[in-house]
């Protein structure tokens, strides 16, 4: 397999009326106040918009392309803090409807420290799992240029009936389909079951991204996280981005492959960076630079996001990308 290739491009309509619809969880994050207080001492907390969804949708709309969520949220304030948020942010939630009765908004809490960072998740009985599909939300993958789901909305039946028939109608429309596997373990009722569902979400998919671990889950077994990354492109996947953490990402696709090491900085939290890679990635494949320059953004993005407070209230603009790419000495 060659090591380089700088000018691989991929058949993305740029042409559709919408950009990108991500479809997954959005919820309210708690941020302790000051920096770099724990969960425990905080008197007071900051609330931002989190989730991975949410925060790709924000990433790919700051960036200047049109970006929908696909999800539901629960019929109270909170629900409603989220929709605002997004709103603000430009995101179109038309498809992001509200459900009542039992289900609830994720919530998280999040200490803004460089380490030890402690992060709590209330989720039970979430709202995005209960998305169930109808023919407006049909019609908006239609006019996207691409569709990315969260694998976390596979975790749980509707959602996940409804993510894979998503991923099959993307694939009749012409709509290129990532998956971002966001494995969180407490979604999942086990590992064979993630297992068997991500493997058939990713044959359905155009790409798939993910950490060492999250590809390890489709790994046989005695084989490595990257031997499964690369099992994708031999079956037939445009392009698979295995991402290493501070050591950078490999990017496979049929014919090639590169590395892209990360852009150092003082960071002040260690999460938010895989949201805003993938947000900076998508945006610029669908504007029409090549799939390396792409992952340089993303890689520029996904810096500027650890260096900031917040996951959302982080993603950077057009213009944060560039000073950051120009500062690096990469080119954009």
């Amino acid at each position: 397999m060659a090591k380089h290739s700088p000018h691989v491009t991929f058949p993305i309509d740029r042409e559709r009326t919408l950009g990108a619809v991500v479809v997954g969880r959005a919820g309210m994050d708690l941020y302790p106040e000051p920096d770099g207080a724990t969960i425990a001492e905080a008197t007071t907390f900051a609330a931002e918009l989190g989730g991975s969804a949410g925060n790709i949708a924000v990433a790919i709309a700051r960036q200047g392309v049109p970006a929908a969520l696909l999800s539901t949220v629960s019929d109270d304030a909170v629900g409603r803090f989220v929709r605002a948020v997004l709103e603000r942010d430009g995101v179109d939630t038309t498809r992001c409807r509200v459900v009542g009765g039992g289900p609830r908004t994720s919530l998280a809490l999040a200490e803004t420290r460089p380490t030890d960072a402690e992060v709590v998740i209330y989720r039970n009985g979430a709202a995005d799992l209960a998305l169930v599909l109808d023919q407006p939300d049909e019609a908006l993958v239609r006019k996207a240029s691409v569709l990315i789901l969260t694998g976390t909305a596979l975790a749980a039946e509707p959602s996940r009936g409804s993510s894979l028939a998503l991923l099959g109608l993307a694939r009749n429309a012409g709509t290129f389909s990532i998956l971002d596997i966001d494995h969180r373990s407490y979604s999942w009722a086990g590992l064979d079951e993630a297992r068997r569902v991500y493997r058939e979400a990713a044959a359905l998919c155009d790409a798939v991204v993910g950490n060492d671990e999250e590809f390890a889950i489709l790994a046989d077994a005695g084989r490595h996280g990257l031997e499964a990354a690369v099992g994708l492109v031999d079956q037939g996947a445009r392009f698979v981005i295995f991402k290493m953490g501070i050591s950078g990402s490999v990017t496979l696709f049929s014919g090639g492959r590169f590395e892209t090491g990360v852009i150092p900085v003082k960071a002040k939290k260690p999460f938010g960076a895989g949201d805003a890679f993938l947000g900076g990635v998508v945006a610029g494949l669908v504007g029409g630079i090549s799939l390396e320059q792409a992952v340089r953004r993303g890689t520029a993005a996904a810096a500027i996001v650890v260096s900031r407070r917040g996951c959302a209230s982080a993603m950077p603009g057009t213009k944060d990308i560039d000073a950051m790419l120009a500062k690096s000495g990469q080119e954009g």
